[in-house]
């Protein structure tokens, strides 16, 4: 390769970085640029509107259907952390996760392994797909020995190559401050969000060398991160439809999906509900991005009080089914 061309592509993904970090406050200083803003806004909420503005109509869309909720984790559960190993799920939040798994089938659709999604969560009863969907159980049953039932891992044959491509990156990124490797099962994540901007392009280039050495693996990136992972054709969009078939529901059309997520690696499952014409995606973003979602939710907290929503309609809807049932008796 010639050097150009890998200083290329290394300025192509610093870029690519730089888009998906926070957006820098710009200047307001005439009347006509702030007025420009708010009608970027109003364009965009347009189209992705507030799921808690148009909780009412998203009901009336529901009624008749079984909900199935799909939920990422970071950034939507929990806040997104300067140490990625302290992103906790809050007490509160967990019950709200309790509740809608009682009354909806419910999975977590994570980038994090599935043994670390689980140990924040601390939930029984859900799906959990881990690695992007690359290792995906089925429901924890407390009241039997074997809690964690494997219900897909289609890229088992990668694990050596990822035990192993984990201590070449830890020693490649070591001189970089602020960088840390995280080893998601099936897949590795380079986090730089403490990693000051002037260093993003040398982390990019001790990560493209790897990639060479590694041809097996690709590359993309979410919120200050960078990730490899097994060159197989599968995402999130690929778990939610695996998830679907495998509880027999993906062909019913009294079906409703809802996936909630932040990242650009949630657009997959976007993307794939699109397609389908079924079901929905919520977007959990404060700042304006392309978006296969239907309906927006600014963060955590709104998905919270959207969940919360979703419970109370749900006893309302059986409160209501069990009055006329007493009244027929």
């Amino acid at each position: 390769m010639k050097i150009t061309d890998a200083a290329g592509k290394i300025e192509t993904l610093v870029d690519s970085l730089r888009d998906m970090s926070p957006t820098r406050l710009r200047s307001s200083s005439s009347d006509e640029h702030v007025s420009e803003n708010d009608d970027e806004r109003s364009s965009w909420i347009a189209l992705h509107p507030s799921a808690l503005d148009m909780f009412d109509k998203i009901m009336s869309d529901a009624e008749g259907k079984q909900i199935i909720m799909f939920l990422d984790y970071d950034g939507t559960l929990s806040l997104i952390t300067e140490d990625h190993d302290k992103a906790y799920i809050t007490d509160e939040m967990r019950e709200v996760v309790k509740e809608v798994a009682t009354y909806f089938k419910t999975a977590i659709i994570s980038g994090r392994s599935t043994d670390k999604v689980q140990s924040f969560v601390k939930l029984t009863g859900i799906h959990y797909a881990g690695s992007h969907g690359m290792d995906i159980k089925g429901p924890t049953n407390p009241d039997q020995s074997n809690q964690e039932e494997v219900m897909f891992q289609p890229a088992s044959d990668y694990l050596p190559m990822i035990d192993e491509v984990v201590n070449v990156l830890k020693e490649k990124t070591k001189s970089i401050p602020g960088a840390t490797v995280e080893h998601n099962k099936f897949c590795l994540t380079v986090h730089f969000r403490r990693v000051d901007e002037t260093g993003w392009a040398a982390l990019a280039e001790q990560v493209r060398l790897v990639l060479i050495d590694y041809p097996k693996l690709r590359l993309t990136h979410g919120k200050k991160v960078l990730e490899l992972r097994p060159s197989i054709k599968w995402d999130k969009g690929k778990a939610l439809e695996f998830l679907l078939n495998s509880l027999g529901i993906a062909e019913s059309k009294d079906v409703l999906p809802v996936y909630i997520g932040d990242d650009r690696t949630d657009e997959d499952a976007f993307k794939v509900l699109c397609e389908r014409g079924q079901g929905f995606g919520i977007v959990v973003s404060k700042t304006l991005k392309e978006t296969y979602a239907s309906y927006s939710l600014q963060d955590p907290s709104q998905v919270k009080e959207f969940l919360e929503r979703l419970v109370k309609w749900k006893k309302q809807t059986l409160g209501e089914e069990e009055e006329v049932i007493h009244k027929i008796d």
